[in-house]
C-alpha cells in the first residue's frame, strides 16, 4: 500500500513537472542532415551538440541526426567523434526555420592520438571524462585497468594492487555504484582477499566512455554514499578486434556489424592467472588461480525509432593454494621479531556470476528516448578451506656489531592454528527498469522507475582454534583437583572464533527519480541541475526521499573557468551484507545510512607550452548519520548492524592534467581527506591496581583491580580515514620516434587504521604504514595502422610489445595484519605484505 501511494505521488510530480516545461518552453528551430567521414562514408553515434546546454544527440546507423536549437539568438553547434577533428557552425535561426546541415569530418592527426576531447556538457556536473584510451597503457597488476584509472583520479585511495575495490572521500567499497550501459553491477559477497578477487566485471576492450564523480552526483544515479562510475560499451561501426597475451593472461575482443548496419555485436573473452605472482608472496605455496571472463552486447535496430540491445556476461574465479610455509620479520629496529609457520591443509574458492540485461529503446522525435530494461544477476559463492598453521616467534638480534646480527637469539613462544570455512552464498537479483529522458526548449528531463527483487541464501560454518603451548584459547577451567569422575564436569572446547548459521533473506524495492537540466536566462553561462530521488525497501519498511541539486556558471572572465557548487541527501539502504553480524545473525530492521554532500568546485583550461591544460579543485563536506561502523580486513567488509554512529568527512582535491609532453595526455591527483565517526552509547573502563598501573592483560604483573575509570572514546578515525593521497600517471615517447613509449604510475598513500580482530571499535586507532608503490611500463609499437605490413601483419591495425615493471622501486607495503595470541594473552600483530617488485611481458595487436 505505501509503495502504490508512493508511485502514484511521483507519477503526478513527474506530470506536474514535465507541464511546468512545457509552459516556459521557448520557440524552436530544427536542424537536420547527415555526418560523414572524407570518403562520404556514415559515421554513426557522432555528437552534435550546442555547447554549454543541455540535451544534444547522436547520429543514427546511416549518419542522420535532427536536433531542435533555440531561435532568435546566436549559437554554435558542435558535431564531433573520437578520432576526428570536430567541427563547429555558427547559427541565429528563425522560429520555425529548418536548416539541412551535412557535416564532413577529418580524421584527426596528432603525434599520439591519446588526446580525450572534452565534452563541454559534463563540465557543468560533477562528473569527469576518464579517456579510456589510457586502459590500455596504465600498468595494472590485477588486470582490472579501468578500475587502475578510475583509482589515480583525485578523491580516490586504494591500498591494495591485487583489487579492483577503491574507496572515495572516506567511504568503503559498498558505497561506490558501478553502471554499464545503464544497469547496475554488483562486487562479490565472499571475497576477502585480492588474491581470491580475479577479474572485475569491467572489460576495459569494449568501452567506449567513462564518466566518473566522487561525490554530489545527480539524482539519476543510484542510492549509494561516495561516488558513481558510469561506464558505456561501444557500438561498433565495422569489423575489428584485438588480442593480448602475456604473463599474467590473455585478452580476445571482436566486434562487427552487419551489412544492412542493422545488427552489431561485441564479444569479449578474459583468462586471467596471476600464479607466479602469487608466488612472490611472503606465505609459500602451491597457488592455482583461474579466472576467466566472457562478455558479450548485441544490438538491433528495428527500425529508425525502435532498437534492443542485450548485455550478458558469465564468471568465474577460481582460486586454489596449498601453502607450505611463511617467514615474516617484524617490529622496531630496537625489538624485532621473526614469525615462522609451518602449513598444513588447503583452500578451495569459486566465485561464479551470471548477468543478463535486455533493454527496448523508442526514440520518437530526436530530443526524446524511452527504454525499458529487464536483467537479472545470479551469484553462487563457495569459500572453503581446512588450514593448520604450527608457529614460532623468535626474538632476533639488533646490535649490528654482533655476529648474530639478525638471528634468533630468543624463542618468544610456540602455537599452533586450524582454521575451518564451509561457506556458501547464491544470491539472486532481478529488476525491470524504465527510464525516459526529453529535451524542450531549454530543459533536459529525465526519469525512471524500477522494482527490485533480491533473494540471498547465505550458510556459513567457519571457526578458528588457537593453541599456545599446549593451551587452547581462550582457556577452559581444567578438572584438577577433582578425584572422582563422575563429579567431575563437562568441559567444553571453547574456540577462538567460531560462526554458523544459515540465513534467507527475500525483498522487494521499489526507486524512482526525476530531474531537470536547463540553462538560467538568455545566456549560455549558468546551469542548473534539480533532482529528487526516492527509495521504498519492503524489508525494513523504509521510504526515503532524497533531493540533490547542481549550479554551475562559467563567469564571463577572460580565462576559462568554470564554477559549480553541489550539493543532496544521500542515502545508503542496507543490502545484505550491512544487515549481518560478525557472527552471521541477520538484522532486517537496520534502516539506510545518510550523508549530506556540500561539494564546491571549480575547473579551468588552459593553455601552457602552446598545449592544453585543465586545473580542476574541489572542496567537500559530508555530514554522515546512522553510519554502520565496520571493520576492514584486507578487503572484506564486516558491519557491526547492532551499533549506529554519526560522522563527517571533509577534504579537498586537486588534478591537473594535460599534455605535459606533446601529444600525450598525462595527470596528477592529490587529495587531503579527514573522516571520523562517534558510535552512540559507547564507553569502556580503565582499570588499575593498587600502585596506580593501568592493568593490561599479558603486561602488567599485578592485575587485582583497586580503581576504575569510565571512558567515552567520542570521535574515532573512520577505517578509510586517509589523510593525504597523491598519484601521477605520465606517459612519454622518444622524440622523433614516438613508437618507442613509456608509462609511470606513481601512487602514495598515508597510513590507515586498524585494531585487533574482534575488538572494540575504539581499539582500531593503531596505523598501518603508508602505501607506496610506482609501476612503469615501456612499449614498442612493431606494426603500426598508416605503414602497410606484408604475409599476415598486413591483416593487423597495430602490434605492440611492452614491458612491464610493478612495484619499481620494491616498496614493502602492508595490507593486513595477522594476530598470534600467546598463552598470557599477549597479541602480536605480524604484517601481511603485498607483492614485491615483478615483471611483465605482454604482446597486443588490433586488427
Amino acid at each position: 500500500m505505501i509503495a502504490s501511494r508512493f508511485l502514484i505521488r511521483f507519477f503526478f510530480l513527474l506530470t506536474t513537472w514535465a507541464a511546468v516545461i512545457q509552459v516556459e518552453a521557448q520557440q524552436m528551430a530544427k536542424i537536420s542532415g547527415t555526418v560523414t567521414d572524407l570518403n562520404g562514408k556514415p559515421i554513426e553515434l557522432a555528437n552534435v551538440a550546442i555547447p554549454g546546454k543541455p540535451g544534444g544527440t547522436s547520429t543514427d546507423r546511416k549518419g542522420g541526426y535532427e536536433l531542435l536549437v533555440p531561435a532568435r539568438q546566436p549559437i554554435t553547434v558542435v558535431f564531433s567523434f573520437v578520432g576526428y577533428t570536430s567541427s563547429s557552425r555558427d547559427l541565429n535561426l528563425q522560429e520555425g526555420e529548418r536548416k539541412i546541415l551535412n557535416i564532413r569530418l577529418e580524421p584527426s592527426s596528432t603525434i599520439l592520438p591519446d588526446i580525450t576531447i572534452e565534452d563541454t556538457r559534463i563540465r557543468t556536473t560533477t562528473l569527469t571524462r576518464i579517456d579510456p584510451k589510457a586502459s590500455a597503457t596504465i600498468p595494472s597488476l590485477s588486470g582490472n585497468a579501468i578500475e587502475s584509472l578510475v583509482k589515480t583520479m583525485p578523491g580516490v585511495s586504494s591500498n591494495n594492487e591485487l583489487s579492483s575495490q577503491y574507496s572515495v572521500r572516506g567511504g568503503n567499497y559498498d558505497e561506490n555504484l558501478v553502471y554499464v550501459n545503464d544497469v547496475e553491477i554488483y562486487r562479490p559477497f565472499l571475497v576477502r582477499s585480492g588474491q581470491q578477487e580475479g577479474l572485475s566485471f569491467l572489460n576495459s576492450d569494449l568501452v567506449s566512455s567513462i564518466l566518473f564523480s566522487a561525490g554530489g552526483f545527480e539524482a539519476r544515479y543510484g542510492d549509494k554514499m561516495s561516488s558513481v562510475l558510469d561506464i558505456r560499451y561501444r557500438k561498433p561501426v565495422e569489423f575489428g578486434g584485438s588480442a593480448s597475451v602475456s604473463l599474467l593472461g590473455a585478452n580476445l575482443h571482436l566486434e562487427g556489424i552487419s551489412p544492412d548496419a542493422r545488427w552489431t555485436y561485441l564479444l569479449g573473452l578474459r583468462q586471467k592467472s596471476n600464479h607466479s605472482m602469487l608466488g612472490s608472496l611472503e606465505t609459500k605455496g602451491d597457488y592455482q588461480p583461474s579466472f576467466t571472463d566472457v562478455q558479450g552486447a548485441v544490438n538491433f535496430d528495428i527500425n529508425e525509432k525502435w532498437e534492443l540491445s542485450f548485455l550478458g556476461n558469465f564468471s568465474r574465479n577460481a582460486y586454489n593454494l596449498i601453502p607450505s610455509d611463511r617467514e615474516t620479520d617484524f617490529g622496531t629496529i630496537q625489538e624485532a621479531y621473526r614469525l615462522k609457520i609451518y602449513f598444513d591443509g588447503q583452500e578451495v574458492d569459486r566465485f561464479i556470476n551470471y548477468m543478463g540485461a535486455l533493454t527496448l529503446a523508442w526514440k520518437p522525435t530526436p530530443g526524446s528516448r524511452y527504454s525499458l530494461t529487464g536483467s537479472a544477476f545470479h551469484t553462487d559463492e563457495c569459500e572453503t578451506y581446512d588450514l593448520q598453521g604450527q608457529y614460532w616467534i623468535g626474538k632476533l638480534e639488533t646490535d649490528l656489531g654482533s655476529n648474530d646480527f639478525g638471528s634468533v637469539t630468543e624463542a618468544q613462544g610456540v602455537g599452533t592454528y586450524l582454521n575451518h570455512a564451509r561457506n556458501r552464498l547464491v544470491a539472486d537479483v532481478i529488476n525491470i527498469e524504465h527510464r525516459g529522458n526529453y529535451t524542450r526548449g531549454l530543459h533536459f528531463l529525465q526519469w525512471g522507475l524500477k522494482w527490485q527483487y533480491e533473494q540471498i541464501d547465505d550458510k556459513i560454518n567457519e571457526w578458528v582454534m588457537i593453541d599456545s603451548a599446549g593451551y587452547s584459547l581462550p582457556t577452559n577451567p581444567d578438572s584438577v583437583g577433582y578425584v572422582d569422575p563422575d563429579a567431575q564436569p563437562d568441559r567444553p572446547l571453547f574456540l577462538s572464533e567460531l560462526y554458523t548459521t544459515n540465513n534467507f533473506v527475500s525483498s522487494n524495492r521499489f526507486t524512482a527519480f526525476v530531474q531537470d537540466n536547463w540553462e538560467l536566462g538568455d545566456s549560455s553561462n549558468k546551469h542548473i541541475t534539480l533532482g529528487i530521488r526516492a527509495h521504498y525497501w519492503d524489508l525494513n519498511q523504509q521510504l526515503l526521499i532524497s533531493p540533490r541539486a547542481t549550479f554551475s556558471v562559467k563567469p564571463r572572465w577572460k580565462r576559462d573557468v568554470v564554477l559549480r557548487l553541489s550539493g543532496g541527501l544521500y542515502y545508503q539502504p542496507p543490502f545484505y551484507r550491512e544487515l549481518r553480524d560478525r557472527d552471521g545473525t541477520v538484522y532486517p530492521d537496520v534502516k539506510a545510512q545518510q550523508s549530506i554532500h556540500l561539494v564546491t568546485g571549480a575547473d579551468y583550461n588552459f593553455m601552457a607550452w602552446n598545449r592544453p591544460f585543465k586545473l580542476t579543485a574541489e572542496v567537500y563536506y559530508k555530514f554522515l548519520n546512522n553510519l554502520i561502523p565496520y571493520e576492514v580486513d584486507n578487503v572484506r567488509i564486516r558491519y557491526l548492524p547492532t551499533q549506529t554512529a554519526t560522522g563527517y568527512a571533509a577534504g579537498f582535491d586537486l588534478k591537473i592534467n594535460g599534455e605535459f609532453v606533446k601529444g600525450a595526455e598525462s595527470w596528477v591527483s592529490l587529495s587531503v581527506m579527514k573522516t571520523e565517526e562517534d558510535i552512540k552509547d559507547d564507553f569502556y573502563y580503565k582499570y588499575y591496581n593498587q600502585a596506580g598501573e593501568e592493568i593490561i592483560a599479558g603486561y602488567t604483573t599485578n592485575n587485582v583491580v583497586a580503581d576504575s575509570l569510565r571512558v567515552e572514546p567520542g570521535y574515532i578515525p573512520r577505517p578509510t580515514d586517509q589523510r593525504f593521497t597523491f598519484n601521477l600517471f605520465f606517459q612519454d615517447y622518444l622524440p622523433g620516434n614516438p613508437s618507442y613509449k613509456m608509462h609511470l604510475n606513481l601512487v602514495y598513500g598515508s597510513s590507515l587504521p586498524f585494531g585487533p580482530p574482534s575488538s572494540p571499535k575504539y581499539l582500531h586507532t593503531l596505523r598501518i604504514p603508508p602505501y607506496r608503490r610506482v609501476d612503469i611500463g615501456f612499449s614498442k609499437m612493431l606494426k603500426s595502422q598508416d605503414k602497410p605490413g606484408k604475409w599476415i601483419f598486413r591483416h593487423f591495425k597495430e602490434i605492440w610489445v611492452t614491458a612491464e615493471v610493478f612495484n619499481l622501486l620494491q616498496f614493502n607495503n602492508t595490507i593486513s595484519y595477522l594476530w598470534v595470541t600467546d598463552v598470557n594473552q599477549r597479541r602480536y600483530a605480524i604484517p601481511n605484505h603485498l607483492t614485491p617488485r615483478q615483471i611483465n611481458v605482454k604482446l597486443a595487436a588490433r586488427f
